[in-house]
């Protein structure tokens, strides 16, 4: 089984992983492609390309021929959702949480590179199996699942479908809240030392590092570190501790509603980014946060104002990587990281004291009355 690391399965490959194992197969032969690159696509994807201003959605066929070509034991299945929607946290305080049409769409221009001159599918035995898949919906996704298989693995029935996509969604719901869980042990530790982190405000592919440059990788080697958007804590004690006053207010319903900032919520991966600047722009010891976006990326352009506001709005420091993709920025990357630690270094202190004068004793309270200030710390995370 071969599966391409790209797109939404940066924040769903542990579903698969489980889904696959509870129905039988062995982790061993469920086989991931590596990191974008342009090595990758040198060898593998060259010629195979197709018309796309998404680069993420382009980088695809380098990981189809990667799985096809390049693997030590061939692969009989390479398996690539068409992800129609994505569970996710904000599900009911949003209107609908959809992927990405050009995202959701992409493994069929990149099936569409292999079969453009003759069938290599077909030529090497090797099935592809790429169902539309509604994950925001447990008991669609199942039936989904049953109906891509049902002709692909021998003696499948729809019941062990059925129990296998309920565990994988467990799995999925694990994974989530040990990140999670990491991101709270980031902010203690900040809290503990009055230590600045950096927010990290992107897509799932972003922490591809051949899509997003490793820019977080780099800022940590600074001594900042850095929490996804995707995985930030939500302790009813923290959330109460920044969303309270609002709520109180009218401005919001809940501490997951967007609705005064983004109505149009049918996006999953839109809507996180949008809950997340918000939740970085009041927590104090998030001094920076970092926007990354893909070249022309036609989800992310009506985003790029009101993400900037929000941050902005609290003194939060804020930069934006919005041309990932145009050029091969690798030195002009490097220059702007100098720069953001520079930032943080000249005015996280006075960031975080306004913060916490604004919110007042929370949850961290205990850790920061024994505090030291933890500035100038360059020891990565």
């Amino acid at each position: 089984m071969g599966i391409p690391r790209v797109l939404n399965q940066w924040t769903t490959h542990r579903f698969w992983t489980a889904f696959f194992t509870n129905l039988g197969i062995s982790p061993r032969n469920v086989v991931f492609s590596s990191d974008t690159s342009e090595t990758q696509q040198r060898e593998f994807g060259q010629g195979r390309g197709v018309v796309d201003c998404c680069y993420p959605v382009k980088c695809l066929t380098g990981h189809y021929g990667e799985l096809i070509d390049g693997q030590k034991r061939k692969i009989n299945i390479l398996f690539s959702p068409k992800i129609k929607s994505l569970p996710s946290f904000l599900k009911e305080h949003v209107v609908d949480n959809l992927s990405c049409p050009r995202v959701m769409a992409g493994p069929e221009s990149a099936r569409a590179g292999f079969q453009r001159e003759h069938d290599v599918f077909a030529e090497r035995g090797i099935a592809h199996v790429s169902p539309v898949l509604n994950l925001a919906e447990p008991g669609l996704a199942a039936r989904q699942l049953f109906a891509a298989f049902r002709d692909v693995i021998p003696g499948l029935t729809e019941a062990e479908t059925e129990r296998a996509t309920l565990a994988a969604y467990e799995v999925l719901a694990e994974f989530d809240a040990k990140m999670r869980e990491q991101s709270l042990e980031i902010i203690r530790r900040c809290a503990a030392t009055n230590h600045p982190a950096v927010l990290a405000l992107g897509r799932p592919y972003h922490m591809d590092t051949g899509i997003g440059h490793d820019i977080e990788s780099e800022l940590q080697a600074h001594g900042y570190p850095v929490l996804w958007g995707q995985y930030l804590p939500t302790e009813p004690e923290i959330l109460d501790w920044l969303f309270a006053e609002d709520i109180r207010a009218g401005k919001i319903a809940s501490a997951f509603d967007i609705s005064d900032v983004w109505r149009s919520s049918y996006s999953a991966n839109t809507n996180e980014l949008l809950w997340a600047a918000r939740y970085g722009a009041k927590l104090p010891w998030i001094a920076c946060a970092i926007r990354f976006s893909s070249y022309e990326c036609g989800m992310d352009q009506p985003t790029f104002t009101p993400v900037q506001a929000i941050t902005e709005s609290s003194g939060t420091l804020y930069f934006a990587f919005g041309d990932l993709d145009a050029t091969k920025p690798a030195g002009s990357v490097r220059i702007r990281i100098e720069t953001i630690a520079y930032y943080l270094q000249a005015r996280s202190e006075e960031i975080i004291r306004k913060k916490l004068a604004k919110l007042g004793p929370g949850p961290f309270s205990k850790l920061e009355e024994g505090s030291e200030p933890g500035f100038g710390l360059k020891v990565a995370e």
